[in-house]
């Protein structure tokens, strides 16, 4: 009579060991999966950054080029017979000027900003669904950085 009784344990304990196992790897699955929205979510955040300081570049030049553009006007005004006086157009060119090196740096932040998140993959969502993989497949442990360098 043991044996049916030994079976029936032997089922129930096969049963409880694969659902622990199904629920474990729905967690695993939906940790994966929240890593890789968070993951998407910065590199979205740190595009739409540079894409916004990029906007800020191209309004400063756009800026510098109507300020030169005046400054031309009034230098082209000055050196006609109609008038003498020297004072205006340099400021004109001055702004021009300074708008111009804002938007070179706003430029150079935003293509760094937009290179920094560029693709936008999630890629240690893959990373590690690439050692569950290893690991469950392998049987063994699996491969973490820096293993095996001293």
């Amino acid at each position: 009579m043991s044996a049916p009784v030994e079976g029936e344990q032997r089922s129930a304990n096969l049963a409880a060991a694969i659902t622990e196992v199904s629920e474990r790897a729905s967690l695993l699955v939906r940790e994966e999966i929240e890593l890789a929205k968070a993951e998407m979510t910065q590199k979205a955040t740190r595009i739409a950054k540079g894409a916004v300081v990029g906007i800020a570049a191209g309004v400063f030049v756009v800026m510098a080029l109507f300020f030169a553009l005046v400054g031309l006007a009034w230098l082209l005004y000055f050196e006609l017979p109609i008038g003498n006086q020297f004072t205006y157009f340099w400021g004109f060119f001055a702004m021009a000027l300074i708008l111009l090196l804002l938007g070179v740096i706003a430029g150079f932040a935003a293509a760094k900003a937009v290179k920094a998140g560029s693709p936008p993959t999630p890629n240690m969502a893959i990373e590690e669904a690439r050692k569950i993989r290893e690991t469950v497949s392998g049987g063994g442990e699996p491969v973490t950085e820096g293993a095996g360098r001293r």
